[in-house]
């Protein structure tokens, strides 16, 4: 047989066997669920890393000293990076605090070390004098942080993000804080210095950061202007059930500003136009499309409902260590059953001390009780006939 032929014909196979194989079915829940019809668990705090034993038992020594609020056993949990807290448990959402430092070094030295024979008061870590935000929980007391800048947790985000393209949506709390010791006359009188604070320049330098890691076009953000897509408000977005689809978000990024730098961040920006993050808001204000109602328990009569309006709701599942030592499932239950669609934890996986007898800790855990990533929301996609558990 004739060799040109027998190779035409073979290509005239492929080419029909090509065009008569049927499309892939697309994924239902991507075609049919919207943005705010999902519900995932995220961490808080999610670059906390542990005081040193060191510091944690000065810290204790000291805390009748201390207001209920800085006990400082709520400062006794810890955060694996990023990539394995999404890797390997079911995290689809962050929290991470930021600091203003627009001329860098306000964060380089911890004052709490200069009380504990040993310690330097100067941190050695060179990044903490360069300009820009800071990530911390406490300024000059619990100052360990997987990252120590806002641009270093960003990268971190985006390396996961571009190593996992069709990833769920990725939800990033931030909390923008002006707070620390000063703020108690008695240590200010000590040498505890207040923190920058945030001003207009300060909202403007936010999206900056955020530019510099993910481009100056976001391609991998669901920006305000993105989700408003031509709607006059971004709470017209919640009330004329407008939220994009789940196969638009795939790979994407949310983030929510809360804290200091809210005031600046709005103001001059009608419903946030321009701007990267969305913010907290307040329920039926222009702004608002994410709430945050963070006790589950009194609230989840109040967080359903705003479920069931299009809201998307940031809630916490345990708070403080108390859920971990306590075995307390109820905050956890609280938000899985009002339909929050964001679960803040510090416990994707048990405190390893909690399989020590006698030790005050628990096995507690918060995961979806299947194991999934994520799911369906079971208020806000209660109708929606797709399945349960969302894949990636």
């Amino acid at each position: 047989m004739n060799v040109k032929l027998v190779l035409c014909t073979g290509i005239v196979s492929i080419i029909c066997l090509s065009a008569c194989k049927k499309n892939p079915t697309s994924n239902p829940q991507d075609e049919m669920l919207t943005l705010n019809q999902l519900q995932v668990i995220a961490s808080h705090n999610s670059y906390h890393k542990k005081d040193t034993s060191i510091i944690f038992s000065f810290l204790d020594s000291i805390k009748n000293a201390l207001p209920p609020e800085d006990d400082p056993k709520e400062l006794d949990y810890g955060h694996l990076p990023f990539d394995e807290q999404m890797n390997n448990y079911p995290v689809r959402g962050l929290e991470i605090d930021i600091y203003n430092d627009p001329q860098g070094g306000a964060f380089y030295n911890r004052k709490i070390n200069s009380f504990i024979d040993g310690l330097s008061e100067a941190s050695g870590v060179p990044e903490l004098q360069t300009p820009g935000f800071k990530v911390l929980h406490i300024k000059d007391v619990d100052y360990n942080s997987t990252y120590n800048t806002f641009k270093q947790a960003l990268t971190a985000v985006k390396t996961w993000s571009d190593q996992h393209p069709n990833h769920l949506p990725l939800f990033i709390n931030i909390e923008t804080k002006e707070d620390g010791p000063s703020q108690n006359p008695t240590l200010a009188a000590i040498g505890f210095l207040p923190p920058p604070p945030f001003n207009a320049a300060a909202a403007d330098a936010f999206d900056e950061e955020i530019k510099s890691v993910f481009g100056p076009n976001m391609d991998q953000v669901l920006t305000p202007d993105r989700i408003r897509n031509g709607l006059p408000t971004l709470n017209a977005v919640v009330t004329q059930h407008k939220w994009p689809k789940l196969k638009d978000c795939r790979g994407k990024v949310v983030f929510i500003m809360e804290g200091n730098c809210v005031p600046y961040y709005k103001a001059g920006h009608p419903s946030l136009t321009g701007r990267a993050a969305f913010i907290y808001a307040d329920l039926g204000t222009p702004e608002a499309a994410f709430l945050i109602r963070n006790d589950a328990v009194p609230q989840q009569a109040d967080i359903t409902a705003r479920v069931a309006e299009g809201y998307i709701v940031r809630t916490r599942s345990d708070a403080g260590t108390i859920e971990a030592r306590s075995g307390d499932y109820s905050s956890m239950n609280a938000g899985f059953t009002s339909g929050a669609n964001i679960i803040s934890t510090d416990y994707y996986k048990p405190d390893a001390r909690g399989s020590i007898p006698g030790s005050g800790w628990t096995n507690f855990q918060v995961k979806f009780p299947n194991g999934e990533i994520a799911r369906k929301n079971p208020v806000s996609a209660d109708t929606v006939n797709v399945d349960v558990s969302l894949k990636e």
